[in-house]
């Protein structure tokens, strides 16, 4: 729906000649990182499911634009006019939408029990003590003889124990 709404505003402005103060029309999406059944997947998330970001020159006229819109709902902001975000706010979401390197999505949390299913210690089932997000890793403490020892694995290789 957001990237509807954000097709129909560049559509109205540049039907109504509004293109020199509406000039930017973003929704923020990230590329993330899922695991899923043991295979990678890079999936687009909107950063704020329902939010669009217009950059523009606020005036009655294109104010107007923006506002009957068809799918604009409403605004950020306290009455009939919206709030301008903060420049470094701004900066800190284009930052985050603009980033090459994708999130990867964490399933699992500290303290939980999983079941590493391939590689050298397969089959073996161990609590996961620290993750690693940045590696795609996470530490697990495996049962070897009544001993808890620390193994480092990648999530991919990770399922939940039930």
């Amino acid at each position: 729906m957001e990237n509807k709404v954000k097709k129909n505003i560049e559509h109205r402005a540049e039907s109504m000649g509004m293109t020199d103060r509406i000039l930017q029309v973003v929704v923020p999406t990230e590329t993330e990182i899922e695991i899923r059944k043991g295979t990678r997947k890079e999936v687009e998330r909107r950063v704020f499911p329902g939010y669009i970001l217009v950059k523009m020159i606020m005036d009655e006229d294109s104010w107007y634009v923006v506002r009957n819109t068809p799918g604009v709902t409403g605004f950020v902001g306290m009455g009939n006019k919206p709030t301008p975000l903060r420049q470094e706010e701004v900066d800190k979401i284009m930052k985050r939408i603009e980033s090459d390197e994708p999130r990867i999505k964490v399933s699992f949390q500290p303290g939980e029990h999983v079941r590493i299913m391939s590689g050298p210690f397969a089959e073996f089932s161990g609590v996961v003590d620290e993750i690693y997000p940045d590696k795609g890793k996470a530490k697990v403490l495996v049962s070897f003889f009544n001993r808890e020892t620390p193994v480092e694995v990648d999530f991919l290789q990770l399922e939940r124990d039930v």
